[in-house]
């Protein structure tokens, strides 16, 4: 069993977050060994909703050396508990100190979407974390909100919350305390001026459709007025920020409120993940970077 301590030993401060590399045309082998040689420690994989979408985690861990991999995030609404269990065993164990099971709850609309209602979620995730056989992996979860940050500090090795500003992780590590870990994603728009904005709000529409992410903004302050026509451009800077400066100095204030391991989702001009910043990001983190 890797300890927390050792976890985040092998984190290091920054890793990427992106869609399964074959799913956008690139070799999951190569392209992790790229993130890897760039000095990021970990890949954040989404949308890992069965058994085939956790082994294409293996190609990323074969391929590296060092790299850690994780389910950003496994959906505690298709999988069963010991199914989940064994298969995040086989990769911990075949990749000791690598492998990280990301849970979480979805959204209403992904839920609906296989028959299932979307009802009390955090006592589906509760009742998962009850029937999880133990596992060599340690577990996350994605958690936004008061009770689901208590359920990460008192049931798991820590939290992993998306497209929320600094002022959410602050938070959260006030309600984790020291221990856990805190491992938020930060999309970045590595592009200044208009055409970050333009990519950053391309990026940010999906996610201010879904509920949420729009109750956790309106925890901090963003209200009708920044949740609206894709987000303001108050909103915008805080989850997305645009251009090298804007990033860096983002970057840094979710490390200074508490967070562990920052993982970066860079978008391009249509809000998707942008393949060839890695190399830029990097240099930009290059004082961060492990």
């Amino acid at each position: 069993m890797t300890t927390t301590d050792e976890l985040r030993q092998a984190l290091g401060r920054i890793g990427i977050w992106m869609p399964p590399p074959a799913a956008i045309g690139l070799d999951p082998g190569a392209f992790a060994r790229t993130i890897e040689d760039a000095g990021f420690g970990s890949i954040w994989i989404p949308g890992v909703n069965a058994a085939e979408n956790l082994q294409a985690l293996e190609p990323l861990l074969a391929g590296t050396e060092r790299l850690v991999a994780a389910t950003g995030i496994a959906s505690v609404w298709t999988w069963s508990p010991a199914d989940l269990a064994e298969a995040a065993d086989r990769l911990a164990g075949t990749y000791p100190g690598r492998f990280v099971l990301g849970l979480g709850v979805s959204h209403a609309p992904l839920v609906e979407s296989t028959g299932q209602a979307y009802v009390r979620p955090l006592t589906k995730m509760r009742q998962f974390l009850d029937e999880l056989p133990a596992t060599a992996a340690p577990v996350v979860l994605a958690a936004l909100g008061p009770k689901m940050l208590e359920l990460s500090r008192d049931r798991t090795a820590g939290a992993h919350p998306y497209f929320s500003p600094p002022e959410h992780t602050a938070f959260a590590r006030s309600v984790l305390g020291g221990a856990p870990l805190l491992v938020p994603e930060l999309a970045v728009a590595l592009a200044p001026g208009a055409e970050g904005a333009a990519a950053a709000r391309a990026y940010a529409k999906y996610y201010l459709r879904l509920p949420n992410y729009t109750s956790n903004l309106r925890r901090f302050g963003f209200g009708d007025e920044d949740l609206a026509d894709g987000g303001s451009g108050r909103l915008i800077s805080a989850v997305v920020p645009q251009g090298p400066e804007a990033v860096s100095a983002r970057l840094r204030e979710h490390l200074d409120a508490g967070a562990d391991h920052v993982v970066l989702q860079p978008v391009n001009q249509d809000g998707k993940f942008a393949a060839a910043d890695i190399g830029e990001l990097a240099s930009l983190a290059a004082g961060l970077v492990r």
